[in-house]
């Protein structure tokens, strides 16, 4: 009853840290979904589980210059306000906050954010400077609107493994992790998706289809690294598609791991010059 209550609330629509200061003076038990916009249902997903766990709820949307490495995919990246504003009413969120770039990055840092070396993995090897602009971001963010949880997805796991780690040492938020959303055909749901085409789309499906299979099999298999190198290759030959990495690593410290037992594997790949990733 109170969740269809909700849905009837005005909702408060912030275009500024002046807003936001105000709208949120006084409040307590506030969730936060941080997005970059084009809201899809992994989002959805995230929004109803903070409106269930906390007494008001606040979405950003915010398409961050820093963690794109390039102009090009940054002016690329799909937008539509209209709509995700539609959905988030619909949804009953109580704020939406939508800064401009001099809203978040209005001061100077006193010191970088650094990457240890241990962390430099995965897509923080291949998209240098990537994760040191996600991480600044969210700590601007976290700064203004003070949240009591944050809700991310599984989906892109190593950045939620660095989030959690920086912002929980430095903020009392806590970070809600939420498993990954996909679609009928397995495809993690994003964003980026709405970049490719149909024949794409299916594409991707199957072959997040035959990682998902691939790992029951090897569940208790010895010498997987072998094993996973081989598959690499039988994936980049089988779908066409470039891969950058292909890893089994421990999803609590990213050790390169030869177990499947609290391990994931983690990929990254192109479709059409589009770059997908994804975790099992």
């Amino acid at each position: 009853m109170f969740y269809l209550l909700k849905c009837f609330i005005q909702m408060k629509i912030l275009i500024n840290n002046n807003d936001l200061n105000e709208a949120l003076f006084g409040v307590t038990k506030l969730g936060f979904v941080p997005t970059m916009g084009s809201l899809h249902k992994g989002h959805i997903s995230l929004i109803k589980s903070s409106l269930k766990q906390c007494k008001k709820t606040i979405v950003s949307i915010f398409v961050n210059p820093t963690q794109f490495n390039s102009q090009r995919d940054f002016l690329r990246y799909p937008r539509n306000n209209k709509l995700d504003l539609s959905i988030l009413k619909k949804l009953g969120v109580d704020y939406v906050f939508i800064p401009n770039k001099k809203d978040i990055y209005g001061y100077k840092r006193k010191s970088k954010i650094k990457l240890n070396k241990k962390d430099k993995v995965l897509c923080a090897k291949f998209r240098k400077g990537h994760f040191e602009g996600v991480i600044d971001v969210m700590d601007r963010l976290t700064k203004l609107i003070k949240p009591k949880k944050i809700f991310m997805g599984e989906k892109d796991y190593q950045q939620l493994y660095l989030l959690k780690e920086y912002i929980e040492k430095n903020y009392e938020s806590k970070i809600i992790l939420c498993k990954t959303i996909r679609d009928n055909n397995n495809l993690a749901l994003s964003s980026r998706n709405i970049l490719l085409n149909k024949t794409e789309l299916i594409k991707a499906g199957k072959l997040a289809t035959n990682i998902i299979n691939f790992k029951k099999k090897i569940k208790n298999k010895k010498n997987l690294k072998r094993i996973l190198i081989e598959k690499k290759k039988e994936l980049k030959k089988e779908f066409n598609v470039p891969i950058e990495y292909f890893e089994l690593r421990n999803k609590f410290n990213f050790n390169k791991s030869n177990k499947i037992k609290n391990s994931k594997i983690f990929i990254a790949y192109y479709i059409n010059k589009i770059r997908l990733i994804d975790n099992f």
